[in-house]
């Protein structure tokens, strides 16, 4: 039998992904991080960007928000405020977001207000990257 690790991934929304996995490339606060059967058990914080799924040989792609990981030795939990699997992200609203968010950074903001608009950014910034993976 292959190893595998239980990949699940849970937005406020719901579970969006639940399936064994080969491996996972994650976002993590120091840095990319590979997670493969048999990993170290941790928890960690997850930045916006993309996470690579390889299953079957192949690999998939998600944009994700942020969130917290924790990895055991044969799973991977993943709570997050966003999810977009790479089929599911309309590269139209994904534009006009980050044209948005970027007009605002030139606004007179408060700290919180430039954390918030780099934070949507950084989302949007992450589904336009997936999506243009996607397609090579």
């Amino acid at each position: 039998m292959p190893d595998t690790l239980k990949l699940q991934i849970v937005t406020p929304d719901g579970t969006v992904y639940n399936e064994d996995v080969e491996m996972v490339t994650l976002p993590g606060v120091e840095g990319e991080m590979g997670v493969y059967p048999r990993h170290v058990p941790l928890m960690t914080q997850m930045v916006p960007g993309e996470i690579t799924v390889r299953k079957g040989g192949q690999d998939y792609f998600l944009a994700m928000g942020e969130g917290l990981i924790e990895v055991t030795g044969d799973h991977v939990a993943i709570l997050t405020d966003m999810a977009i699997p790479a089929e599911q992200i309309d590269v139209t609203k994904a534009e006009e977001a980050r044209q948005r968010e970027h007009a605002r950074l030139g606004e007179k903001l408060s700290d919180e207000e430039v954390a918030s608009v780099n934070s949507s950014l950084a989302r949007s910034l992450a589904q336009l990257r997936v999506k243009r993976r996607s397609r090579h």
